[in-house]
């Protein structure tokens, strides 16, 4: 089946009125670009169930339904990889709106409260546990500024790159960016996830995503082209 051609996000939207609070219901978009890139891994986030080879349980979200939709984008700024993953055992991949460049990701079609549920989960919080929320964190900050801190944790800044089709295009990434970030190399099976949703949403062969991820700060110095490749293939 021939991938489609990956979209850019248009302007942010406008901030919406005051008191106009967003809802758990809100349909957004999720831009992954991670291993979240297979829809089988974001799977686990939204249902719940445990990586193979990981002793990891996700709880899933309280709204399990798949996604309406899913499409390739190409998001501004660059990807790298630092801290240190408890599941993969290396590098995470986070997002840097600030550096030169476009980010290959997938946006899935969720809702807003499905996307607080998988944030909650990147930072092994289980959703609905303690207060909730209320109101949820107001998305005109994120539309107005483009982030949002939603907390002080390694996945809890909200970018909001654009919108398509009228709904906002949202990710998570760490507060600071590559320049600042304790950078770490990834592991060869956590590339081999990402390389795999890579090839699933944009068609990428894997000597493209070898090339691609072994040039990004934290791979850099630890791995070749054909290193990755091997790794990616092996």
């Amino acid at each position: 089946m021939r991938t489609p051609t990956p979209r850019r996000p248009g302007p942010r939207p406008g901030v919406p009125e005051a008191g106009r609070a967003a809802t758990p219901d809100l349909p957004v978009w999720y831009a992954a670009y991670g291993s979240n890139l297979r829809r089988a891994r974001l799977g686990l986030y939204l249902s719940g169930g445990r990586l193979p080879g990981s002793t990891r349980v996700h709880p899933g979200c309280r709204d399990a339904r798949p996604p309406a939709a899913d499409l390739p984008v190409l998001l501004p700024g660059a990807l790298y990889f630092a801290r240190r993953s408890r599941v993969w055992g290396g590098g995470m991949a986070f997002l840097d709106p600030a550096a030169a460049g476009e980010l290959p990701a997938r946006a899935y079609l969720l809702t807003y409260g499905q996307l607080l549920d998988i944030a909650a989960q990147e930072m092994h919080r289980t959703p609905g546990d303690g207060p909730a929320p209320d109101p949820l964190p107001d998305l005109a900050t994120a539309y107005r500024d483009g982030r949002l801190r939603l907390g002080p944790g390694r996945y809890e800044t909200l970018l909001c790159a654009g919108t398509l089709d009228g709904h906002p295009v949202l990710t998570l990434t760490a507060p600071g960016g590559s320049a600042t970030a304790e950078l770490g190399a990834p592991t060869a099976v956590y590339c081999r996830a990402i390389a795999a949703g890579l090839a699933e949403s944009h068609g990428w062969p894997a000597e493209r995503a070898a090339a691609y991820l072994s040039s990004r700060p934290g791979a850099t110095g630890h791995w070749t082209a054909e290193a990755l490749l091997a790794a990616i293939r092996g």
